[in-house]
């Protein structure tokens, strides 16, 4: 999928998988008449609301940075506003990243079985994706009702009426389904009639059920699942085995009921056995290319109906909310936007040929550029996601382009992001001293230091791979002084926007979540004053921004669904109590811990992972002495670690998504700076002061 897709129009801007552009279905019936005409209109009218909620949100932040610092007149309205503009943009978005097909897979299977077996896998995928989303879009319905009914406020100073702001979450859901419909209608359309109109009366008959069911949560004949999520289930299923034929209706109804079953199952198991299948079904999942998001969010929901004692749905629509309703996930889009601007600006392509000016004929030169510019933005952002997406439009195109091979350009852009939540400020340091009580102001001066010095290392990875595969890491040539300095001149322009971020955020102007609104008001002033900025054009950036953030926040809704049933089940715990039960050796308890962060950051998402698993690994620190300002580091970069490590490492999907390089190119070229940071990790076990020395001559 590649960010620079226009916006579209009609079915212009669809695209389709492999199978589905060569072995798409004559379109007869339904597939040719209004469904698809409805539903493209209300995926473009999604995208346009998606993009005017983007530029809305960006500019109350910048005019809440103005009024602040220029006039001292701070409002008390932008923070929750642009976290409920964020919300509902998100959510909207999802609709546009479906017909964008920029919601990620894992194509280790998909791509290597034939076109027939692909397309079998790719709608077992939309229909277990469908019910999904159907399942979690009624729970959010029915939150949303009981939030209006009960007259629920939010605590903000606003006291906004809750269902104002969940409303977009259950329009975003309604939406999504409609564009996974869709997708199913393109890749199958049965020849017989009354096959054809099955879908939609099937969809009248669901939401007659629902409507004659209601709000109640009644059980059907006392088992444990409730009436309207049998309705949605089974209908779903009904419409798979109608409509893609017997062979996709069974294959999804196998995968349901085995992971079911074995979910059920488990309850009399012990949570060694409990955590193993529930990881195994998260990589069946995966492995026949249901989505990620999708994926780590239909675990979640069998594991809310099948693995507790008593099935706990509703957490799918608190999750939905509460996951992404944070004020600092909105730098995520900001910095997006401002990636955007940046490229259509065309200054990244002159900041590049400055820097191969200046590097001339050094080995690995635009690596060292590229992680210098990983070190700048995770200054800025303090999120590795916004550190991904942004480097991902920004160096990664122009390594490739300058004949750079991909593993080495997008395992350098991956381990790059990283950096996002080591250099300060970073939003893990303010969730970890937020939850184990340690001054966070401490814990940015402590993360200098190991995040300078690990950029470091990263620039002496791409050294070394530059003579042990030189092919990989094109020389540049020399240039005279002359030509140098007037490539200076050519970048002033970026220059000034950077300072522009880093000088509202080091002198207090802006918070880091603020700086990224700063950062894509000044980028976008920079695209007019180059003569590159049309309405046609604006649109066209905040539009794929939007597709960008809505799979990103798609991958955490999942992941926190996903990480609230494993939590649940205390299987962290568990396995930590194991650990503490054979009364290690203080290195062996870390190595110990860091095995396990490394084995649960492959499957768990970054920040649900540390709050799932602190309360317990936390103490078990303190005991055997550890300083808590040192953990928060070295935990902080086991989780840079799990961003980036297979299966589930969420930057390796975000640069699967923007980039279209294959997935394993990707991971490969990740391993050697996986490697590196574990034995970094180890330096900084063997000379603490690495972390310590810079904070104790700060508090001295």
């Amino acid at each position: 999928m590649n960010m620079e897709s226009t916006a579209p129009t009609g079915d212009e801007g669809f695209e389709p998988s492999t199978d589905m552009a060569s072995n798409r279905p004559a379109e007869t019936g339904l597939t040719d008449g209004i469904f698809l005409r409805v539903t493209d209109g209300l995926t473009r009218a999604a995208g346009f609301l998606g993009a005017v909620t983007l530029a809305f949100m960006t500019l109350i932040v910048i005019y809440e940075v103005v009024m602040r610092s220029a006039f001292n007149m701070p409002t008390h309205w932008v923070a929750e506003i642009s976290i409920y503009a964020f919300v509902a943009m998100a959510f909207i978005g999802l609709a546009v990243s479906q017909r964008e097909n920029a919601h990620i897979q894992v194509e280790i299977l998909i791509d290597n079985v034939s076109k027939d077996n692909r397309r079998t896998l790719e709608l077992v995928g939309l229909w277990l994706s469908l019910i999904f989303v159907a399942v979690t879009g009624w729970e959010m319905f029915c939150f949303t009702v009981s939030e209006y009914v009960n007259g629920t406020r939010d605590w903000g100073l606003l006291a906004t009426p809750q269902w104002i702001p969940e409303t977009p979450v259950v329009l975003g859901y309604v939406l999504f389904m409609a564009a996974l419909l869709r997708d199913i209608v393109r890749k199958t359309a049965p020849e017989q009639a009354w096959r054809q109109y099955a879908l939609p009366v099937l969809i009248v008959a669901i939401l007659a059920g629902l409507v004659l069911v209601g709000l109640r949560d009644q059980r059907v004949f006392g088992t444990r699942i409730d009436w309207a999520t049998l309705i949605l289930i089974g209908g779903i299923l009904v419409g798979a085995f109608t409509w893609s034929g017997l062979r996709i209706g069974l294959a999804t109804l196998g995968v349901l009921v085995l992971i079911g079953g074995a979910f059920w199952l488990s309850l009399s198991m012990s949570s060694l056995w409990t955590g193993l299948i529930l990881v195994a079904a998260l990589l069946g999942l995966l492995l026949i290319g249901v989505p990620v998001g999708a994926a780590m969010g239909m675990i979640g929901l069998l594991g809310l109906l099948f693995m507790v004692r008593a099935p706990q749905l509703p957490i799918l629509a608190d999750r939905s909310w509460s996951a992404i309703n944070s004020f600092t996930l909105t730098a995520v889009p900001t910095f997006v936007l401002m990636g955007a601007f940046l490229v259509h600006s065309g200054v990244t392509v002159r900041l590049f040929d400055m820097l191969v000016i200046w590097l001339g004929r050094t080995r690995g030169g635009l690596g060292h550029a590229t992680v210098g510019a990983s070190a700048v933005f995770a200054a800025v952002s303090g999120s590795s996601l916004a550190t991904a997406a942004t480097l991902g439009r920004v160096a990664a195109p122009e390594m490739v382009g300058r004949g750079y091979s991909n593993r080495l350009t997008y395992g350098l852009v991956a381990a790059g992001a990283t950096l996002g939540i080591l250099i300060p400020p970073s939003i893990a340091m303010i969730i970890y001293g937020n939850t184990v009580g340690a001054p966070i102001t401490v814990l940015f001066v402590a993360g200098i230091v190991p995040g300078l010095l690990l950029a470091a290392l990263f620039s002496c990875v791409v050294l070394v791979w530059s003579f042990v595969s030189p092919q990989d890491v094109p020389r540049g040539e020399a240039y005279p002084m002359r030509d140098k300095m007037r490539s200076l001149v050519s970048v002033l322009p970026f220059l000034a926007l950077i300072f522009a971020v880093l000088g509202s955020l080091y002198f207090g102007i802006a918070t880091p979540t603020e700086a990224g609104a700063v950062g894509a008001g000044a980028a976008f002033l920079l695209c007019v004053q180059q003569g590159r900025m049309t309405p046609k054009d604006l649109y066209r950036v905040l539009y794929d921004t939007v597709k960008v953030t809505s799979f990103i926040m798609l991958i955490v809704i999942g992941a926190s669904i996903f990480g609230w049933v494993f939590d649940f089940l205390r299987l962290p715990r568990a396995m930590v109590t194991a650990v503490t039960d054979a009364q290690l050796a203080p290195w062996m308890v870390m190595v110990v811990i860091c095995i396990f962060y490394l084995v649960l950051g492959m499957f768990v998402e970054s920040i649900s992972m540390m709050l799932m698993t602190l309360s317990v690994t936390y103490p078990i620190m303190m005991a055997i002495g550890v300083d808590p300002i040192w953990f928060g580091i070295v935990l902080v970069i086991l989780v840079e670690i799990g961003l980036i490590t297979p299966p589930v490492g969420i930057v390796l999907f975000i640069l699967r998504g923007m980039s279209g390089a294959p997935l394993r190119e990707i991971i490969m070229g990740t391993i050697p700076f996986i490697l590196l940071m574990l034995g970094f990790i180890a330096l900084l076990y063997a000379f603490p002061e690495i972390v310590l020395w810079l904070p104790q001559k700060m508090g001295g």
